[in-house]
């Protein structure tokens, strides 16, 4: 069976789209088209419904569609065995997202080191929220997501990739620096925290509930979307935030900020791996995985 063939399938049934499937596999709409239209005549069954505005499959579509998922996975390992003994170096292209809190810190680094490491691999990462990388690794779109929060959906996978660590940051000379504060202490400091949602404040409100304590209990002044924003503002002296200590780490060495630690709190998260369920791994993939599990043992 010809897997071009199954390959533009299983991008229309993923897309919804016979153009958005042409856009992923970089040919043109007609291709597409062709390729379908030659699998179904083999096959003798319609496996597409193209009568409403998106493309559904056919129930012989949606068995199809199981069995060509696993099959092109077959491919796909065999060619990256094949590829291991025939090329000593490694090379290719990796597609990894990263939602926010990753993805502007640690993430950046570790990857730039991995391709001086191999320059012959091109690295191409995206940074938007998790819920959209986990949806772009089920479809096929990233080969490897790294995430601070979990989501189910169908198609994906989860595994622990590194711990990080969330501290209190304050400007370099304020009284609370480099010591160990009590939540009274915090509750007359002028509190910047991340947006509802986002996974680092909600590490601390877990951990404030631990300890009897909301966050109506605390004087935040400002929810910021990004943790580069609540660094920036704790840079320029208008309060004090928890966040990602990978985030300030270049700033708590220049001594431009300190950290402080708060009594009774521990916070801290689980940095998760997303991978399609029934995908292959590339040698490029398996590669920068190990690199980085060494790199943020």
């Amino acid at each position: 069976m010809d897997t071009r063939q199954l390959a533009a399938f299983i991008a229309v049934v993923e897309r919804r789209s016979f153009s958005q499937a042409a856009e992923q596999l970089g040919v043109t709409q007609p291709a597409v088209s062709l390729q379908i239209r030659s699998l179904e005549k083999r096959l003798g069954r319609q496996l597409l419904d193209r009568s409403g505005r998106r493309v559904e499959p056919t129930e012989a579509g949606r068995r199809l569609y199981r069995s060509a998922q696993r099959l092109l996975a077959v491919e796909e390992q065999l060619l990256a065995e094949l590829g291991d003994e025939a090329e000593g170096e490694l090379h290719g292209r990796l597609e990894i997202g990263a939602s926010t809190g990753p993805g502007g810190t640690v993430l950046p680094v570790v990857l730039a080191e991995f391709q001086e490491q191999h320059p012959a691999v091109h690295v191409a990462l995206s940074v938007s929220d998790t819920q959209r990388v986990i949806e772009q690794v089920s479809r096929r779109e990233l080969e490897l997501g790294v995430v601070g929060a979990t989501r189910r959906l169908r198609g994906v996978v989860f595994e622990p990739f590194f711990r990080d660590e969330v501290v209190l940051a304050v400007p370099k000379r304020h009284r609370f620096a480099n010591k160990t504060v009590t939540l009274d202490e915090l509750r007359g400091e002028p509190l910047v925290l991340m947006q509802e949602g986002a996974g680092v404040r909600q590490v601390i409100e877990d951990e404030l509930r631990e300890a009897g304590v909301r966050l109506r209990d605390l004087d935040v002044r400002l929810e910021l979307g990004l943790q580069e924003s609540a660094r920036s503002v704790v840079l320029a002296g208008h309060g004090v935030t928890f966040i990602s200590r990978w985030a300030i780490e270049a700033d708590v060495a220049a001594g431009a900020l300190a950290i402080a630690r708060v009594q009774g709190l521990e916070p801290s998260r689980e940095i998760s791996l997303v991978r399609s369920s029934g995908r292959a791994e590339t040698r490029v993939a398996q590669a920068f995985v190990e690199f980085a599990r060494e790199r943020l043992a």
